[in-house]
Parts: structure tokens; sequence; C-alpha cells
């Protein structure tokens, strides 16, 4: 028996994203709904939001943003040989959408499956994928988190209405002679399950936005914490701290409690909505679009949602 060979560490190789052309603004929606751009603004720091049209699918994104994160590391669908896409907004949970987007990229026989672990799965399945490329059981990994969430919102909800939206962002994750992916802080909370729930097809999205607010700014600064940590890492070496765009004042308190003086904050929400698995690679794949953070630099990534589920690394940007 012949063990492959193990890779000495992961790293991110390259970012990409993609989001609907249709922009919605607060403005909008107080067409439609009792709210007004102050309230929205006050409450959740979102200015305006992308929403897909109905032609146009999770796949559909998740296959635009892994092909600009292929371009941008210079690899061919040959490179790949697993395909993961964290997503908990699918039409239809079979087929998965991993094996759909690997064969509309071209990518031939890969391992593909899907993670749900709500808007914390892009780190999920970024933790999962650089253990792959260590052990040897992957050489590049594309790891995409996409999510529809307006098929699943009621738009007549102003509770939800005004947060969620779509998007899809994604990273491809090959070996590097020293480690680029820090280890993966994982964890859940089950007795809270009931925050953030979808009870079946038929129904919408139902958030607890105070239940859920109290357990992330209380909660979810030690995990931060913890993640630099175990990278041996201090908070005032990151360059970025990329947390998942729930909430700007979410956000905001958690990175007061983190520390990182010198860090970019992303702040994504503003323009780009709550975009659950989506938000981390979009709004970092964003911020390299537009100078905001350099190759090189640590960012730390941290995940939280439904479940209620929560995960974070440090990763170096590629």
């Amino acid at each position: 028996m012949r063990i492959p060979d193990i890779a000495p560490g992961g790293r991110v190789l390259a970012l990409g994203h993609y989001q609907p052309a249709n922009i919605v603004t607060n403005d909008d929606l107080a067409k439609t709904i009792e709210t007004n751009d102050e309230w929205i603004q006050s409450r959740v720091g979102i200015k305006e939001r992308r929403v897909a049209p109905d032609g146009e699918s999770v796949e559909d994104m998740a296959t635009i943003a892994g092909g600009k994160a292929l371009a941008a590391g210079g690899l061919s669908p040959d490179d790949v040989d697993l395909v993961i896409v964290a997503t908990c907004t699918l039409e239809s949970q079979i087929p998965n959408a991993s094996a759909v987007v690997a064969h509309r990229l071209g990518i031939k026989s890969p391992g593909a499956f899907d993670v749900n672990a709500a808007c914390a799965g892009f780190c999920y399945a970024l933790g999962t994928a650089s253990a792959a490329v260590r052990a040897g059981s992957a050489r590049n990994v594309l790891v995409i988190g996409a999510e529809k969430l307006s098929q699943w919102v009621d738009w007549t909800d102003r509770s939800t209405a005004v947060i969620f939206a779509d998007g899809a962002g994604a990273a491809v994750v090959g070996p590097s002679e020293t480690p680029g992916i820090g280890p993966v802080v994982w964890g859940s909370a089950g007795d809270k399950a009931d925050a953030i729930h979808i009870k079946d097809r038929d129904d919408f999205l139902h958030q607890e936005g105070q239940t859920v607010f109290r357990w992330a700014t209380t909660t979810l600064h030690p995990v931060a914490l913890e993640a630099c940590e175990r990278a041996g890492v201090h908070p005032s070496e990151l360059a970025a701290f990329v947390p998942h765009q729930a909430n700007l004042r979410i956000i905001e308190a958690i990175a007061r409690k983190l520390g990182a003086d010198q860090a970019v904050i992303a702040r994504d929400i503003v323009h780009a909505g709550n975009t659950s698995a989506a938000s981390i690679p979009l709004a970092l794949s964003r911020m390299l679009e537009r100078g905001e953070v350099r190759s090189g630099g640590l960012a730390l990534v941290l995940g939280f949602g439904a479940g209620l589920t929560y995960a974070g690394q440090v990763i170096e940007i590629p």
C-alpha cells in the first residue's frame, strides 16, 4: 500500500465572487412594507442588497463565482479534484449543488458534496478542504458559498425582508509548504436551534433577532480569540477581520472585543445584505478587488448562524 504524499499545509490560492444585477434599496422596500431607510440602517446597517431573478439559481451563482476563483488562481478544471458547496437555500435537496456546479465548470469526476451549516457553512467547508489537502485526499479544492435567500423570505415581513439577500463567493484551496489556513475552531448551540428556522418547504425563514443578537455578541469573541491563538497569531497582527455579514451592530461589537486594532473590518453587509454562507468569501473577494487588503496579510474569518453553528480560522490572504 502506498500512502499519498501529505502536504505540510493548505492555503487559499484565489478568490472569486458573484452578485445578481438587481439592486433592492431600502427605499424600494419601503414601497411595499412598513419600513424606511433610517429604521433599517439603525438596526442592521444595510443600505441595499442584491436579489436574484426567478430564473437564477444557487447553482448558477455558484458556478460563476467558482469559475472566477479558478481563473484568478490560474487553474484549469483538471487541477481540481474536490468541490464543496456551502449552502442552505437549495430549491431541491437532490441532486446536490456541488456535483452540478463541478459538471458545469468542466471538472471531471471530482469528489463533490454540500455543507449545510447555514451562515457558518463557508468556514466549515474551508476547514474541511484544508484538512483534505493536508491529508493527501485532494490536490486542489474548490470551496463555494452560495445562497438564494430571497426564495425563502416572506417579503411582507420586515423583520427578515430587510436583512437577507443573494450571492456567491468562492475560494480555491491548495497545498503549501507552510500552513496558510489555521486550525478551524467550530461548534454549535443546538439548544437555540429554533432561533433561526424554516419549518418546511411551504414555510418562510423565521429569525428571533434579539436571541441571535445576544448570542452572537456574547459568545463569539472568545471563538475568534481562540482561532487566533490556535494559529499562533495575536489579533494585533491581523490585516483583516471578515466575520459573517449578519448585522453591522454584531460585526462592530465582536470587532471591539477582539481588539484587532490594525485590521480592516469587513462591512460588506452595507451594500450586499446578509448572504449567509456566501457572505465571507464574497466580502473578502470584494475587499481584495477594491484594494482594501493586500495579498499575504492575515485575515480572521468567522462564520455564525442557524443551528446555531459557528466556525472560524485565520487564513493568509491570497
